[in-house]
C-alpha cells in the first residue's frame, strides 16, 4: 500500500505544478508589479517590454514550466524575483520557522485534545464532558484568523502580557527567551483551531470503546479503573485519533498560513502569500511542490501509525 502511494504521488506533484504554471498564464496579476513595486507605475512602456524579454515572463506557460522542471532536476531552485535571492536560501531562512511553530503548535494541540478527550469520554454525559463539547463546538466555528486576532486584543494589546507580533522585540537578537515569549500567541492560536477535530474523536473513540468486551471484561477481573484506561481503553482509542489528525494535515498548513500572516512570523507563509501575489514561480513552484508532498507524506504517516496501532486494521488488511 505505502509503496503504490508513493509511486502516485509524483503523478499529482506533475499535475499540481504543472496546473500552477497554466493557472498564473491566465492570471490578470502583472509579474512586473511585484518586481518593480513602487516603481510601476513611473517605469516606461518600453522598459517594461525590456524587462518582460528579459525575465523570460512572456514565454508560453509550458515553456515556463519545462525550464523550471529541468532546473529542478538539476538541483537548480531558482532566483525568486520578488525576494532577490536563490529560492534555496530564502527557505534555508524561514523553514525552520515554520516547522518550529507547528511542532509546538501541533503538540499542545494533541496533549490537550488526548487529555481532555479521555477525560470526558470517561464521564459523558457529566458536567465536564458537556462543558467539553460546548468549548469544541464554539472553537469550530472559529476560524484561525479570529482566534489570533481575539488573542492579540486579549494578552497583547488588553493585557500586555505577550508581544503581539514579529520573531522578537524591535532590535533584540532571536536568543531562546525573546524567541519562545514571542511564539506563544502564535503556536496558541494554531493549536486552538484544531484541537476541537481532536479533542471530539478521542472523546467519541474511548466514550465508545468503554463498552467494548475487553474492557466490561478487565473490570469483572479487578482492575482498577485507571489501569484499565491507560491499558485498554486510550491504546485502542489512538488509531481513530491518528487518522483525524492525517486528514486535518491540509488545514493545519492553511491555518499555519494565516497565523504566520497576522503575526508577522518569519515562516514560509510570509513568502508564499507575497510569491502569489508576484507571480513568483521560482519560488511559488517549490512552495506549492513541497506543501503538496508534505501533506500526502504526513497523510501516508498517519495510515500506516493506524495500522500499528490498531491490531483490527492489520486482520482486516
Amino acid at each position: 500500500m505505502a509503496g503504490r502511494r508513493l509511486v502516485a504521488l509524483i503523478p499529482v506533484l506533475v499535475a499540481v505544478s504543472a496546473g500552477l504554471f497554466a493557472a498564473a498564464a491566465v492570471s490578470p496579476f502583472d509579474p512586473l508589479v511585484g518586481y518593480l513595486g513602487a516603481r510601476y507605475e513611473s517605469t516606461s512602456a518600453a522598459d517594461k517590454t525590456l524587462l518582460t524579454d528579459q525575465l523570460g515572463v512572456d514565454a508560453p506557460w509550458y515553456q515556463l514550466y519545462w525550464r523550471w522542471v529541468t532546473d529542478l532536476l538539476g538541483g537548480d531552485l531558482g532566483v525568486s524575483r520578488g525576494f532577490a535571492q536563490p529560492v534555496s536560501e530564502l527557505l534555508a531562512q524561514r523553514i525552520p520557522w515554520t516547522v518550529l511553530l507547528v511542532i509546538v503548535a501541533m503538540t499542545a494541540a494533541v496533549v490537550v485534545a488526548l487529555g481532555a478527550g479521555v477525560w470526558a469520554g470517561m464521564r459523558r454525559g457529566g458536567l465536564v464532558d458537556r462543558g467539553v463539547a460546548a468549548a469544541c463546538v464554539i472553537l469550530q466555528g472559529l476560524p484561525p484568523f479570529v482566534v489570533s486576532l481575539a488573542a492579540i486584543a486579549v494578552f497583547a494589546v488588553g493585557l500586555g502580557w505577550l508581544p503581539p507580533a514579529g520573531l522578537t522585540d524591535a532590535g533584540a537578537d532571536p536568543g531562546f527567551a525573546q524567541v519562545a515569549r514571542h511564539l506563544v500567541l502564535p503556536a496558541s492560536a494554531l493549536a486552538l483551531s484544531q484541537v476541537p477535530w481532536l479533542l471530539l474523536a478521542v472523546r467519541e473513540s474511548v466514550s465508545g470503546n468503554r463498552s467494548e468486551d475487553f474492557v466490561v471484561g478487565a473490570a469483572t477481573r479487578g482492575i482498577d479503573a485507571t489501569t484499565i484506561t491507560r491499558r485498554h481503553i486510550l491504546p485502542t482509542s489512538l488509531a481513530p485519533f491518528v487518522t483525524i489528525l492525517g486528514v486535518r494535515l491540509p488545514e493545519v498548513v492553511v491555518g499555519a498560513v494565516l497565523v504566520e500572516e497576522i503575526f508577522s512570523w518569519p515562516g514560509v507563509a510570509g513568502a508564499f502569500v507575497q510569491s502569489a501575489k508576484d507571480l513568483d514561480m521560482a519560488l511559488l513552484a517549490i512552495l506549492t511542490v513541497g506543501t503538496t508532498c508534505a501533506v500526502m507524506l504526513g497523510s501516508l504517516l498517519a495510515d500506516i501509525a493506524v495500522v500499528v496501532l490498531d491490531p483490527r486494521v492489520r486482520a482486516d488488511g
